[in-house]
């Protein structure tokens, strides 16, 4: 049986009512290491709160229930001194007292979180991500005590730093964290803090205009040929086939098909839009037609080398890996700034926009677009449609009515 701290100032009812009504709590007994019981004197019941050291130099708060000084314990709501003892190490120590059930921070949130991606063949890049931004204070509390005040103050404070879509994505990458963490610790009930404190920020997910006339696009990929091979190789593909880069360098030497006529690629599936069967969707394949140029270039490359090896590689001969922006972005920038385009605005993601939208602009079907491009019917609906008519001008311009052409019996003779 786990030993009961006495405390003669706060054990009894009598002696807690002889204090002073206060804000501030009065400090209690020591219950373990770094923990420690409060007692906060109120008009009506008091209220039992637990103090504990985060491990980072700081120390943490949490009311645990009222104490019972005019209403009888029940042990849930209002709870004895001594229940109150055995509550507080149970929420900051564990059941046993040793730290290995101690409440998980956010930064051990994340970890989780990492782990469960990496199971699950998903990007760890999401949980590694908001670690960049978040404060040593946010990373060190723990997650049962997140309150939507100070997770919205650090979202609204991201303002002047990134773009507010971007402010959205990462905060859905930090809201998925602290629910697998909620998912496996009971105790964690503020599920609200973060729904609210992280919510989207309101026409953050406007699609950019970032569509580029086929000569950009072909300037693009000369433009970066001239800069890196391999990675002119890499943009060449994109701008061909409009596949995510995620997806092109996952492909293999296997999935290249170079007929001479119909060349082809088996493209990866992305296996966005979260679920639990992500690796399943990720080793699905779809078939994606290349030009001859390009079936040429990359069965150049592919020559000599294993089926499963990766078809498309660095200039070192090292796989892109699971983020090959984090390689590209400054090339990717230079490459912009070459051709005449902001790379505020214009992404390597430009080339697969102007992809999809010539293929609309050539009456492709939508559901065959979608299909090419691994995306949804909606997708392409809610995310191109709004500006289809800027780029479609020509198109649109021979479907005009004009003026009535002169007709034949208007015609009046003139007098000999």
């Amino acid at each position: 049986m786990a030993r009961k701290v006495r405390n003669s100032a706060l054990e009894s009812r009598s002696a807690r009512l002889k204090m002073q009504v206060r804000r501030k709590p009065y400090p209690g007994p020591s219950l373990a290491r770094g923990v420690s019981l409060l007692y906060r004197r109120n008009r009506t019941n008091g209220a039992w709160v637990v103090k504990s050291s985060n491990g980072h130099g700081a120390y943490w708060t949490k009311r645990i229930a009222d104490a019972d000084d005019f209403a009888d314990s029940d042990g849930k709501d209002v709870m004895t001194f001594f229940q109150a003892q055995d509550a507080a190490k149970r929420l900051a120590c564990g059941d046993h007292g040793t730290g290995d059930n101690a409440p998980v921070t956010v930064d051990g949130a994340l970890t989780a979180y990492e782990a469960d991606l990496k199971a699950r063949s998903a990007n760890p890049y999401n949980a590694q991500w908001p670690r960049v931004h978040l404060t040593s204070v946010l990373l060190a509390k723990p997650v049962a005590l997140l309150t939507s005040n100070e997770l919205q103050k650090w979202r609204d404070g991201l303002l002047t730093k990134i773009a507010p879509s971007t402010i959205n994505r990462l905060c859905g990458c930090l809201c998925a964290a602290l629910e697998v963490a909620a998912q496996h610790d009971q105790r964690i009930q503020n599920k609200r803090a973060w729904d609210v404190g992280l919510a989207g920020l309101p026409d953050a997910q406007e699609a950019r205009n970032v569509v580029l006339s086929d000569q950009k696009v072909r300037e693009f990929v000369v433009t970066a040929y001239g800069l890196d091979d391999k990675l002119g190789l890499l943009t060449d593909m994109l701008a061909i086939t409009g596949a995510r880069p995620s997806q092109a360098v996952r492909l293999r030497v296997a999935d290249l098909h170079a007929h001479p006529v119909r060349p082809k690629l088996s493209m990866p599936k992305s296996a966005k839009g979260g679920g639990r069967n992500r690796a399943k969707k990720k080793v699905e394949r779809y078939s994606v037609p290349i030009t001859a140029q390009l079936a040429t270039k990359l069965k150049e490359t592919a020559k000599g080398r294993d089926g499963d090896a990766p078809l498309l590689l660095q200039s070192d001969g090292s796989p892109w890996g699971d983020n090959p922006g984090q390689t590209y972005h400054r090339q990717i920038d230079k490459i912009v700034t070459a051709i005449g385009l902001d790379p505020a605005v214009v992404t390597i993601y430009a080339l697969r926009h102007s992809s999809i939208v010539r293929m609309l602009l050539q009456n492709i079907p939508i559901r065959l677009v979608a299909s090419l491009h691994n995306t949804s019917v909606a997708m392409i609906e809610r995310t191109y449609s709004k500006f289809i008519t800027e780029h479609g001008d020509d198109i649109s311009r021979k479907a005009l009515l004009q003026s009535e052409p002169a007709s034949s019996n208007n015609i009046v003779a003139l007098a000999s």
